[in-house]
């Protein structure tokens, strides 16, 4: 009898059965669980011999006792279930454009290449095997990424619905994307840019792009409600979508639904921008606040010559009859922009680049760059790298003009309040600068020159003997060369006292040692000078000396001499004490 059999040899129940069949085979059942109807889950394996069963029936009981059995219920192919997933499951659940991804990615590339696998059978070689053929086939390593990625989501909802054990795509290694590196516009091509695009309708919608760095569609969703002409604001609250067009013919014009002269479009045409940090509020330059006043008066003007064909909604940038403009139109302009400008081709997303790096050269904090690209906590540092650019380039050029960057030269006048500087300029901007006071063998950096004159003046008579000048630096250099970093850029005037001192030290049994250094001086300090600075009117402390005498010191400082006078008195005795029992205080020195 085997082990676990009952005395006329029946298994208990819900027990692993094996036996062999009137068929030559040898059949295995193993309960790994209960169907949705309440009924045991009994899983079948068959074998051709007792030793193929018995394995094939532990490995199921094993994979039972870990959780890692499938659920019972419709065999999915990979075809029917992404299928599924991206009609049932996917579409209700994200924006247009993402389910438009996801579609390309499912109809196009992983139905036709693996859609008759198994789920269960899906294997993490497979799929690399596959993108590796559709990248010899021609399709982009960033085509072959997104199809591993729509893959990827596409059966971790199979995991979480126990379809599937485990997830072969997060186990196989995805194609490799190599980030191109984007050389942003300079500032001689803006102002290029800007020149040619007064020429053309819609002029404000390129200076945006440029001098904001707003995406496609949040330029093209804006709306005259967004714009604030009395704060100077503009409030990003939606994004364009791109049309998607069937026959309004009944598919009997013989063209393409966008080119059907009945076209009906089946998607909204704005969308809530997609985080919260996209809903954001940007202060906007006053030049470009004129400009919009300008386009608002040119658009009214368009609506009264349209008449019964203008169709209002309300939108800042508009066809000539009130429509939206369409994404692909306008990116079609864009490139005859570059073009007439006489500006290397680019796309249209590398001006987000170039506002993005210009703010990074201007030195604007991280916290400001973040609200006005509209990048979440969490992602900002990791979009901060990827759109700001450091380029040689940019740096050159925008050292050079940073300080008229979009409206202060002759390249730009068309604009209102455009004035070209006659002034010769410093190499680097004044936005640029830092005032660096070297004071005996300190550097304090000044956001302003003033602050910098007056400490350096006032440090030099408190100090005659002792260098004090002023040394300029910009911001990049100061930034990667001194050991405090931008954090230490004092933008106020520091404070100034004169501080006076007591000090006295006291051998281990209280004796007080004979003076060799001065017990009591007085000297005017700067805020910065931390190691002697105080604002408060006494502040004292004892400290055990380094070293194998252990002398401890007492020592009072402050901006009251009576107050200092008078904590000199409890800070020696302590002193005292300290040095007499000596496992009583701990070695600290904060005062």
């Amino acid at each position: 009898m085997t082990r676990g059999a009952t005395a006329k040899g029946r298994q208990p129940n819900g027990a692993s059965s094996i036996f062999h069949g009137k068929d030559g085979r040898w059949h295995g059942y193993v309960t790994v669980g209960t169907k949705d109807d309440g009924s045991p889950d009994r899983r079948h394996i068959s074998r051709k011999t007792r030793p193929d069963v018995t394995k094939a029936v532990r490995e199921l009981e094993r994979q039972r006792d870990k959780g890692a059995v499938r659920k019972a219920g419709q065999n999915w192919t990979l075809e029917t279930w992404l299928v599924h997933w991206v009609e049932n499951i996917a579409a209700p659940n994200v924006s247009e454009n993402t389910i438009d991804g996801y579609r390309v990615a499912v109809n196009h590339h992983l139905i036709p290449g693996l859609g008759a696998h198994r789920l269960e059978k899906l294997e993490p070689e497979h799929l690399e095997r596959f993108y590796k053929k559709m990248q010899d086939n021609g399709s982009a390593a960033g085509t072959a990424h997104q199809t591993h990625r729509t893959v990827r989501t596409a059966l971790n909802e199979a995991v979480r619905r126990g379809h599937l054990t485990v997830n072969p795509a997060t186990i196989a290694k995805g194609p490799r994307v190599e980030e191109e590196e984007v050389e942003p516009y300079s500032v001689e091509e803006v102002q290029r840019l800007l020149a040619e695009a007064h020429k053309h309708r819609n002029t404000a919608r390129w200076v945006i792009a440029l001098a904001l760095g707003l995406r496609q569609g949040e330029v093209l969703g804006m709306q005259w409600t967004d714009v604030d002409f009395e704060l100077d604001v503009i409030r990003v609250r939606r994004g364009r979508l791109r049309p998607r067009y069937q026959h309004g013919c009944g598919d009997r014009c013989g063209r393409k639904p966008g080119f059907c002269p009945q076209k009906i479009n089946t998607r909204r045409e704005t969308k809530t921008v997609k985080s919260r940090a996209g809903q954001r509020p940007i202060g906007v330059p006053g030049e470009l606040m004129e400009l919009l006043r300008q386009h608002k008066g040119e658009q009214d003007r368009e609506q009264k010559r349209a008449r019964d064909l203008w169709t209002e909604k309300g939108y800042v940038f508009t066809s000539p009859t009130g429509e939206p403009l369409n994404p692909n139109t306008d990116f079609h302009k864009w490139k005859d922009l570059l073009k007439a400008a006489g500006v290397r081709d680019g796309r249209l997303h590398d001006a987000r680049h170039t506002a993005a790096t210009v703010l990074l050269i201007l030195g604007v904090s991280d916290a400001v760059v973040d609200g006005i690209m509209g990048w979440e906590p969490g992602k900002s540092a990791r979009m901060r790298r990827r759109y700001q650019h450091l380029t040689s380039r940019v740096l050159k050029d925008t050292a050079d003009k940073i300080g008229g960057l979009l409206w202060g030269t002759d390249a730009i006048q068309p604009f209102a309040g455009a004035a070209a500087s006659g002034t010769s300029r410093s190499p680097v901007p004044a936005e640029l600068m830092l005032y660096v006071a070297c004071l005996g063998g300190r550097r304090v950096p000044f956001l302003h020159r003033q602050h910098a004159d007056e400490v350096v003046m006032q440090w030099g008579m408190d100090w005659p003997d002792h260098t004090a000048e002023i040394e300029e630096w910009d911001r990049g250099r100061w930034e990667y060369e001194s050991p405090g970093g931008m954090h230490a850029i004092r933008e106020v005037m520091p404070e100034r006292a004169v501080v006076f001192h007591l000090r006295a030290v006291f051998l281990p049994g209280g004796q007080r040692q004979a003076a060799t250094h001065p017990e009591e001086w007085s000297v005017p300090t700067w805020e910065f000078e931390t190691d002697s600075y105080t604002n408060r009117t006494a502040a004292w402390r004892t400290v055990r000396r380094p070293g194998p005498v252990q002398e401890v010191e007492a020592h009072v400082r402050g901006t009251d001499k009576e107050a200092v006078e008078a904590a000199f008195a409890e800070a020696c005795a302590q002193a005292v004490d300290r040095a007499q029992n000596p496992g009583k205080y701990g070695d600290t020195d904060e005062w």
